[in-house]
């Protein structure tokens, strides 16, 4: 399975980035997905993740500013994010979770 994440960019504080997960040679409604992030010189960090039955799941710093979703019929998971902040900069990983299966990160910068 391959996982392509784009959409990332360079915005600025209060901004919004919508980021996309393209699944390929598996379809994602048989699992649970999840967006990870990384920043310089910090550990990857759980951001959002996607059940399989339509249950999601937030690290405490994003919620009600993130919103992860997925459309099956497109092998597709987004995360939209609203109200950015510098402190959000980080490249962005999408990931099946339980797996060894990561995309190759997208960058999102957040200038103040």
């Amino acid at each position: 399975v391959q996982l392509q994440a784009f959409g990332g960019g360079l915005v600025q504080a209060g901004g919004s980035l919508k980021l996309s997960c393209a699944a390929s040679g598996r379809a994602i409604m048989h699992y649970h997905m999840g967006w990870f992030r990384q920043a310089p010189g910090k550990e990857r960090e759980f951001v959002a993740a996607s059940g399989r039955s339509g249950g999601m799941e937030y690290v405490d710093s994003v919620k009600g500013r993130f919103t992860v979703s997925r459309s099956n019929a497109k092998n597709t998971m987004y995360l939209q994010m609203n109200s950015l902040r510098p402190e959000d900069t980080a490249v962005y990983y999408c990931h099946i979770l339980r797996t060894n299966y990561w995309g190759q990160g997208t960058q999102v910068t957040v200038s103040s």
